[in-house]
């Protein structure tokens, strides 16, 4: 019997964006998905998600593939940079999900 490995790791932050700060708002979050992608090698996937009818609410859909590599991304530059234009833009994050990847 072989042993399988732990799910991927997900994280589902939501955050609250007001109208005059979207377009800068979502420049930095894709700047972030991008180099999440490009530099990390424990970085599945990263969307940034624009949901119908919630003008004001942007989510990301980040694939890890362990809580360890999740963590490493907390140290990156990138996430620092998008970090300080999301305080600058005075952005709130106003829910993370973490979850465990289940595919069929």
């Amino acid at each position: 019997m072989t042993k399988r490995s732990a799910p991927p790791f997900v994280v589902i932050p939501e955050f609250r964006v007001g109208p005059q700060v979207r377009t800068g708002f979502l420049d930095a979050a894709l700047h972030d998905a991008r180099h999440s992608l490009a530099d990390e090698a424990g970085c599945r996937r990263f969307d940034v998600v624009c949901p119908e009818g919630a003008e004001d609410t942007v989510l990301f859909y980040e694939v890890y593939d362990d809580r360890a590599a999740f963590d490493a991304h907390l140290q990156t530059p990138h996430l620092k940079r998008f970090q300080a234009a999301m305080k600058a833009l005075e952005v709130e994050e106003t829910v993370v999900r973490f979850a465990a990847l289940r595919n069929a």
